[in-house]
């Protein structure tokens, strides 16, 4: 039994499974994870770290540099859901799977048809005004040129966690309550060093399966009853038994 088949079998034996995922399931869809999407952008912006640029504090003391570089680097309006995003909307189609719990903002989960999905760092298709509260689409935003506005006049934010914010607490409270049932958590294209997203993983509760698919070691290896190296997109979709 390959480690794919044994993925399959336990997510099949389990009732109560959730998905943890980041950006490497992203990447097949053409969008580079968090840090190598930076590279040549970063080297016209020495001195400042994309953390910083993605700061709260930078977005709003230099608003205009940072829809800049959101543009430049951040949105990718075109991508598509991959094989691995259809899989997980599969699994949960099928009563296989509880939710889907990400870091994305890209929106792709729910473009390949999952349902229960916990964007627990917001949605990069999402603009609020800071005044009246009507909300704008990526589209929008991209086809602005400076800093967008609403129609009232008011600036807009991205509705998504940057650095120095909180994240919405509701969210992260109904991911903890899937992670303290689960009785699988499959977790995948996630490095697990940025919290207190990783620390989900230490909710599970004695007996519970914890499943690690990623090119990478991860903290949580030593702890996981299966890592799966190599493809993700391809294990995903075994392990989902999905077809083409």
């Amino acid at each position: 039994m390959t480690d794919t088949q044994r993925l399959s079998q336990w997510l099949r034996e389990c009732r109560h499974n959730v998905f943890l995922g980041g950006a490497g399931l992203s990447t097949a869809s053409g969008i580079p994870d968090f840090r190598s999407a930076h590279g040549l952008y970063m080297e016209k912006k020495r001195g400042v770290s994309y953390e910083e640029m993605l700061s709260h504090d930078y977005y709003q003391r230099h608003t205009a540099a940072f829809y800049d570089f959101l543009r430049n680097v951040m949105l990718y309006p075109d991508a598509k859901p991959n094989r691995a995003h259809y899989a997980l909307a599969k699994l949960e189609r099928e009563g296989l799977l509880e939710a889907v719990v990400t870091q994305n903002i890209d929106g792709l989960h729910q473009m390949a048809g999952s349902k229960n999905v916990i964007e627990l760092h917001g949605n990069e298709d999402r603009y609020l005004c800071q005044k009246c509260g009507h909300v704008y689409n990526m589209r929008y935003v991209m086809e602005c040129e400076g800093i967008p506005c609403c129609s009232c006049g008011g600036q807009l934010k991205p509705d998504v966690v940057l650095y120095g914010e909180m994240l919405n607490q509701e969210d992260l409270r109904r991911a903890i309550a899937y992670a303290e049932r689960a009785e699988l958590m499959l977790v995948a294209g996630t490095s697990l060093v940025v919290y207190p997203v990783a620390g989900l993983v230490r909710y599970l509760q004695e007996g519970a399966r914890l499943v690690i698919v990623n090119r990478d070691p991860t903290p949580y290896d030593g702890a996981a009853d299966l890592v799966i190296r190599g493809d993700l997109v391809e294990a995903l979709a075994e392990a989902a038994e999905l077809d083409g």
